[in-house]
């Protein structure tokens, strides 16, 4: 497989609402710090963000509390792509807040507004294509009603075109249905997963919902990226295509379903490269069945 060649193109696409998407699209979570916590070369970001563009990726997804000191996620995304491109869509989040100090807060269902209208300034746009009501911890977590409806209500003021809900249960995702239609349902989801989170998967592929995981390659890894100890089956796979495990992870959460999209993020030109041609990849259905047995 010649990465530099496969285009996004190659992963097939899905809906959002009336947003058709491409199924390998772009996290912007890492695009304003290294690893170390040093800020990004900016120039090398926009260059990076455009290189996506130009491999074909139409789905961004970005957040306004994704900032470091110096930089800005969404002013990076501004600064490089606008004016936007018509088929590109920026999904971003709401409900999580950080301080200029970094410290995080949760906006109350008045709050949520104001985090629109931030990420609306910060990206230039007058309207916002996609966005989710982020839940603090789903396992714990109350009714969300009140806080999907205020964004039911900016989405009928025009602000916003199609609503998600993010790390939530199915529970939460009938809920917010019974306000407003939800376009995707954005969890932590990989190889490795718990039985009830394969469930939830299927069943929002069921209802012709997108299933956007994060974390698909870090895993338990989660904001630290992936895991230093590889399992073997993974590391078998990627040996047997002459791939990286990241891709290896990739493609099998993409095989879960047509609905389900991937947001690989990467400060790395190369890795960005490598999570594109992932869309090509195809597992057998042994490998896939080693895999999800992991």
């Amino acid at each position: 497989m010649t990465s530099e060649t496969i285009t996004a193109a190659a992963s097939g696409t899905w809906r959002l609402g009336d947003l058709a998407v491409r199924r390998i699209g772009f996290g912007a979570m890492r695009l304003t710090h290294l690893a170390d916590g040093s800020p990004t070369d900016r120039e090398r970001v926009v260059s990076l963000l455009r290189r996506a563009v130009g491999l074909g990726v139409n789905h961004i997804d970005t957040a306004s509390f994704y900032f470091s000191p110096t930089r800005s996620a969404n002013e990076l995304i501004n600064r490089a792509l606008a004016p936007y491109a018509d088929d590109l869509v920026i999904t971003t989040k709401v409900g999580p807040g950080r301080d200029s100090a970094g410290v995080w807060w949760w906006a109350t269902p008045e709050q949520l507004r104001g985090q629109v209208e931030e990420n609306l300034r910060q990206l230039g746009r007058d309207h916002l294509d996609v966005v989710n009501l982020r839940v603090p911890r789903r396992e714990s977590s109350g009714s969300i009603a009140e806080h999907f409806g205020a964004l039911a209500e900016l989405r009928t003021a025009g602000l916003i075109r199609h609503l998600g809900v993010s790390n939530v249960r199915p529970d939460h995702l009938a809920e917010a249905q019974a306000i407003a239609p939800v376009v995707c349902v954005q969890n932590p989801y990989g190889i490795g997963s718990p039985a009830e989170d394969h469930a939830f998967l299927d069943a929002c592929g069921q209802q012709g919902i997108a299933f956007v995981p994060f974390f698909a390659i870090a895993g338990a890894g989660k904001e630290a990226g992936a895991v230093a100890e590889e399992a073997g089956q993974v590391r078998a796979v990627a040996e047997a295509h002459g791939v990286s495990a990241a891709q290896v992870r990739l493609a099998w959460t993409l095989n879960r379903g047509p609905h389900v999209l991937a947001i690989p993020g990467t400060g790395n030109p190369d890795h960005l490269v490598e999570n594109v041609a992932t869309g090509a990849l195809r597992l057998t259905p042994e490998e896939i069945a080693l895999l999800s047995a992991v």
